[in-house]
């Protein structure tokens, strides 16, 4: 009967360690990936000159979150940001005043009891 040493059981359990770490590796590639984020482009027109901000659930209502720019300075603010796919509320917040999306017909009832603009993103 032969006697394994220690320090030769440590070495085979390190081996099946690391065999096992490879093979979750590999299990962790195969795996599907998140859903790719979108770029989404937001835009509205205000008053050139107006602070507007985009503010949603993807920001946590941040009124302030995402400032949107007039680069033309003809009144028409926009903004990119990415977002996973998914269903998205938003509003504008130009100079403090919260105004749901003027150009989208898809909108739902808040809690505060006015309308949230309404994006899907596929």
């Amino acid at each position: 009967m032969k006697i394994k040493s220690k320090a030769a059981v440590t070495t085979m359990a390190a081996k099946k360690t690391d065999s096992a770490a490879k093979g979750a590796a590999k299990a962790a590639k195969k795996a599907p990936a998140k859903a790719a984020e979108r770029r989404v482009t937001f835009t509205v027109r205000a008053e050139a000159g107006k602070a507007v901000y985009l503010a949603g659930c993807f920001n946590q209502w941040n009124p302030t979150g995402k400032k949107m720019t007039d680069k033309k300075k003809d009144g028409v603010y926009s903004t990119t940001i990415k977002l996973a796919p998914g269903t998205y509320e938003y509003k504008f917040v130009i100079d403090g005043v919260w105004c749901a999306d003027p150009e989208n017909q898809d909108f739902v009832k808040n809690d505060c009891g006015t309308l949230n603009s309404v994006i899907t993103v596929k």
